[in-house]
């Protein structure tokens, strides 16, 4: 497939109510064409038939949807680990938005067979200074990596990831919340003890009162916690 075969494509999936819609929740992006997630990751399925590293290889990223087909694309290919990771490398970089982070993490399942891996992979995302490379890696951190084994390498990085930018303190503000519901004991230590600023602080402890699996009680000690 060509890019300019490609755009086409794109161009005929718009929904223009949807780009009204989703602009509102990507402010910042002025290039989107305005496409349902679901229907591209049934186009990203068509292009995985086909030579998909090609694709990969000399995809262009004129449009918001061009850049995220790409993350849909390698998180669904059958690849092995290495030339999920190659191809991973060379498209993190291009991530300037919150939902090609996390839809392109949510479809990289590969991390379940390779967790050690993965874990090793985003060590060098977590030390960027780059809001969504930074995002990325915390992004992976809620999806695959709040168990048993990870939990208190995972309260130590949130702990300590120190940035001014908007998605990476949602994002460590998420993976609190999430790790709070699954492992509380241990996460209570971090919010009692933490090195965290006021707003992802306060957004952790609000995500964690907006749980349904958090328990009334724990919700108003937890509303008594925030801070001023």
């Amino acid at each position: 497939m060509e890019n300019e075969e490609i755009k086409e494509k794109l161009f005929s999936l718009a929904d223009i109510k949807f780009k009204e819609f989703n602009k509102k929740l990507s402010p910042k992006i002025n290039n989107m064409i305005g496409i349902r997630i679901p229907i591209l990751k049934k186009y990203a399925k068509e292009i995985i038939k086909q030579d998909y590293k090609k694709y990969l290889d000399n995809a262009v990223d004129d449009y918001y949807e061009e850049t995220m087909l790409q993350g849909i694309v390698i998180g669904n290919a059958k690849m092995d680990l290495r030339e999920t990771q190659y191809y991973l490398k060379k498209f993190i970089p291009k991530i300037n938005d919150w939902a090609v982070c996390d839809v392109t993490v949510a479809d990289l399942k590969i991390t379940n067979k390779y967790k050690e891996e993965m874990w090793n992979f985003i060590q060098r995302y977590i030390k960027s200074d780059k809001e969504f490379e930074i995002r990325f890696a915390v992004v992976m951190i809620l999806n695959y990596y709040i168990d048993e084994k990870y939990i208190k390498q995972v309260l130590e990085i949130l702990n300590n990831i120190k940035h001014e930018d908007y998605y990476v303190k949602m994002a460590v503000a998420w993976a609190i919340a999430e790790a709070f519901i699954k492992y509380p004991k241990e996460t209570w230590k971090l919010i009692n003890n933490n090195n965290l600023d006021k707003f992802t602080y306060n957004k952790a402890l609000q995500k964690i009162i907006e749980s349904y699996r958090v328990d009334n009680e724990t919700k108003s000690k937890i509303r008594a916690m925030k801070r001023k």
